[in-house]
């Protein structure tokens, strides 16, 4: 459908031919050219009406469609995230270590009291 300066959008011509059609096959006797004409003009109009509403359900669905996917896709990744444990926290790493060197420490102070008793 073109758009014209004024925003009123032109029937295509399938629309037009479709449109002058059914007002052709609906001709009663003694109508005019004109009348035809008419009724051809708000069949298209009826046409692009209906076209207009389909575009529109059609977008609708689209865009619930995408809405429905991004939910999954964010329940998909909560639920990965819940499965996947935490990784280790930089601070709790110092703990083993330290723990170790304490209890070297406190080994070697035992071991050397020992040897200033005997």
């Amino acid at each position: 459908m073109a758009h014209h300066k004024h925003g009123k959008a032109s029937p295509s011509p399938q629309t037009q031919e479709e449109a002058e059609r059914v007002a052709r096959a609906t001709q009663k006797p003694g109508q005019t050219k004109e009348q035809t004409r008419l009724i051809a003009q708000g069949i298209q109009k009826g046409i692009d009406e209906y076209k207009k509403q389909q575009k529109a359900r059609a977008r609708a669905a689209d865009k619930a469609k995408k809405q429905r996917n991004r939910e999954q896709q964010q329940l998909q990744a909560d639920e990965q995230e819940a499965q996947t444990p935490p990784p280790p926290t930089a601070g709790s790493s110092w703990l083993p270590w330290g723990l170790l060197v304490l209890s070297w420490i406190g080994f070697a102070a035992y071991w050397w009291w020992q040897q200033q008793a005997g």
